[in-house]
């Protein structure tokens, strides 16, 4: 570590090489697909295709370059807008909307550019436990029909930041 490397923060951006329409697992832990989610309306795709994360990690980062559509109120969900076009709603846990934003922080605002891997949320799974809640996440594509084809590229345990989904 050089001189100057020790004035730099230490909450330096990831950089990430990212390939056009794909998306990038937002959590480290176990993708498994939408159907085992055990909440209907992800469930059963009635907002979208996609997987869901049982997380390992509590930091939920950007799963591609584009721009912050929606913040829940209740900060337990994101919607982003890649530069290419594919709309994306990430939801922490299931039910979550129920603790009106205890456990969650949100490091993000509306309108904001994000890179792919900058930290977007924060959130306590032992709060989301002892609240009663999953801490299951849904990865959902929410406009699908400007696709041919929205394909889950792999399941299982995986780090944050591998290719899991792709729009087509």
């Amino acid at each position: 570590m050089g001189l100057f490397d020790f004035f730099k923060s230490k909450d330096t951006a990831v950089t990430v090489a990212t390939e056009p329409r794909t998306l990038y697992l937002p959590i480290e832990g176990e993708v498994i697909p939408l159907a085992d989610i055990g909440d209907g309306v992800f469930s059963e795709g009635v907002l979208g295709p996609g997987c869901g994360i049982k997380p390992k990690a509590e930091t939920c980062c950007a799963p591609a370059n584009g721009t912050i559509v929606q913040v829940a109120e209740t900060k337990h969900a994101i919607g982003l807008q890649t530069d290419d076009g594919v709309e994306v709603l990430i939801h922490v846990g299931m039910d979550t909307v129920d603790m009106n934003g205890n456990g969650f922080t949100v490091l993000v605002k509306l309108n904001q550019k994000v890179k792919c891997g900058q930290p977007m949320l924060k959130f306590d799974m032992n709060k989301i436990k002892a609240a009663g809640h999953p801490t299951t996440t849904a990865f959902i594509v929410t406009n699908p029909d400007e696709f041919s084809e929205v394909k889950v590229l792999q399941t299982g345990a995986m780090d944050k930041l591998t290719a899991v989904l792709k729009a087509e």
